[in-house]
């Protein structure tokens, strides 16, 4: 049997348009209005950015992402050689069929949004399709008619965070669907796989659930079984691997109401201390991996195995990152602890600094310890990335002036600032509905017409777009994540990551000249400053080369 599995990101990754206008747009060097009267900025192109690197050689300041390697500051210093890290729910897969020793050929999800990639001719037996970040029924008939359309009359298998939860209708509304793998796939996936070759009983294969006519009908045990993910092998890679993604739990044990994630897998279970450094030493010594990227919704919860990580880590010797809760980050020794763990990078949910807001969200932490957190973090030798978000639902103008002021007023280092989705269709924040009075207009693209007792879209996206604008120009400390994701990070390897922040900070403030300054009476001198400040961290502007001349 031959199988093609389709994973990674979904959409929504790509899709943005605070770049529009920008010089981070293609053709972005024609951006601006016209010439300033001394001729400064004509086409000028932040292409032309370059430094003088170590080796003596001049290196372009933005640089794609696939163009080469980078490296990752840890400590002030040039730590990590950075390769393609893998996805996740990709790696757990192909784990999977590789164990079972199936034929397979795997082709990442990008092939779908961006037509990167076609399946190579010849026939499949079967197409596993993941959902882990597929958010919503549009973007998955999508990919289900990408598959029909290549691949006509062969059976789909699904599986991952959207199906667990939508099984039912996405059987009734999708013929290509043969079945729908819920929850953990190590133990359902190859014996599905062997009864689709006939050598199993499909009412033997556990979490699954198959197409009877029209609908949906639960073969084996309708109880979910779970994998042991204590004693289970983690995921393998192949080759070197500086930078591993890693999953040290399943579920969640909160019940924040914007996310799924708890519902699709019911059952919070974590591996212990001892198997996490195991699993990240053989990591290490197997794939060369330097950095590992704890991809968990809390990776320091529970307290008790937080502590003995605690304890552990600073002998493995092993960098890492990872999500946690604010209040989690309390006094100075937990940060002392973290930074002797090797703990590079922290990235927070503070969502809000209304605690009316979070009230409603059910996030379990006040504005007072995200404030907290973020005063312990700032100036410490552990990294970090908060995110916010405008108009959740019952969420004021009012309430987010309290979200604006802290970022423009008090915040420092990378953060993310997004409007409120509602693509997610399985989230819990539908149980508000009533009570917050959430409407969409229009079902097929919800992120652009909801509205609720607090706000409209309209309205949080303009509060949004209001609050990037102010700190970009009243903050010189915060730096928001918005385009860096196409280039190498950080800008340059071989400055300190305060420096790394003053170079994204002027980039992004020229970037944005032709939207915020469009008159050429301003954005021209204001260019020859943001300019004199990225030569002193010895940044300038190659000139560009003479045009051919013709005759």
């Amino acid at each position: 049997m031959k199988v093609l599995l389709l994973a990674g990101l979904g959409p929504y990754f790509k899709q943005s348009t605070d770049l529009v206008g920008s010089l981070f747009e293609p053709g972005g060097a024609d951006r601006f209005a016209r010439p300033s009267p001394d001729g400064a900025h004509a086409g000028f192109d932040l292409r032309s950015l370059a430094f003088e690197g170590p080796d003596g050689r001049r290196h372009q300041l933005l640089r794609r992402e696939r163009s080469g390697s980078l490296s990752l500051i840890v400590d002030d210093q040039p730590a990590v050689e950075r390769a393609p890290i893998p996805n996740l729910s990709a790696a757990t897969v192909l784990s999977i069929l590789d164990h079972a020793g199936v034929d397979y050929e795997y082709l990442p999800l990008d092939a779908v949004w961006d037509g990167e990639g076609e399946p190579s001719a010849g026939a499949f037996d079967c197409v596993l399709l993941s959902t882990t970040f597929i958010c919503d029924r549009v973007s998955l008939a999508r990919a289900v008619n990408w598959i029909a359309a290549r691949l006509p009359g062969t059976p789909v298998v699904v599986g991952g965070q959207f199906s667990n939860l939508k099984y039912e209708k996405i059987l009734r509304d999708h013929p290509e669907v043969l079945a729908v793998v819920r929850g953990d796939g190590e133990l359902a996936l190859p014996l599905l796989l062997r009864a689709l070759e006939g050598r199993h009983d499909f009412d033997a294969v556990p979490n699954l659930v198959m197409r009877s006519g029209s609908g949906a009908a639960c073969c084996g045990s309708q109880a979910l079984q779970y994998v042991d993910i204590e004693t289970h092998p983690a995921p393998t890679f192949r080759g070197p691997t500086p930078i591993v993604p890693y999953e040290s739990m399943r579920g969640c044990p909160f019940t924040c109401k914007f996310c799924s994630f708890p519902a699709a897998s019911p059952k919070w279970r974590y591996k212990s201390a001892q198997r996490i450094v195991s699993d990240w030493v053989n990591y290490r010594e197997v794939n060369g991996a330097r950095h590992i990227r704890a991809l968990d919704s809390t990776f320091t919860v529970p307290q008790t195995r937080f502590r003995e990580l605690l304890a552990l880590l600073p002998a493995a010797g092993i960098g890492w990152e990872a999500f946690t809760r604010a209040n989690v980050l309390s006094n100075p020794a937990v940060i002392e602890s973290l930074a002797r763990a090797h703990c590079r990078t922290l990235s927070i949910g503070f969502e809000s600094m209304s605690d009316n807001s979070l009230d409603y969200m059910d996030k379990k932490v006040s504005a007072k310890q995200n404030r907290t957190a973020f005063r312990l973090l700032r100036g410490s030798p552990v990294g970090y990335r908060m995110s916010f978000m405008a108009g959740y639902p019952g969420e004021t103008p009012e309430d987010y002036r309290e979200t604006h002021d802290f970022l423009v007023d008090e915040y420092e280092g990378h953060f993310t600032l997004s409007v409120f989705s509602l693509q997610d269709e399985t989230m819990p924040v539908w149980e508000d509905a009533q009570r917050f009075n959430i409407l969409v207009a229009d079902p097929e693209n919800p992120d652009y017409s909801w509205t609720h007792s607090g706000m409209d879209v309209r309205t949080a996206r303009a509060l949004r777009q209001q609050t990037l604008r102010d700190v970009r120009w009243k903050n010189d400390g915060a730096v928001p994540f918005l385009w860096q994701t196409d280039y190498q990070t950080p800008l340059m390897p071989h400055r300190t990551a305060r420096e790394n922040y003053r170079a994204e900070k002027l980039v992004e403030r020229i970037g944005f000249l032709p939207t915020d300054y469009p008159d050429p009476e301003q954005n021209g001198p204001r260019l020859r400053s943001l300019l004199a400040e990225l030569a002193a961290l010895g940044v300038t502007a190659t000139p560009a080369p003479a045009p051919a001349r013709v005759g």
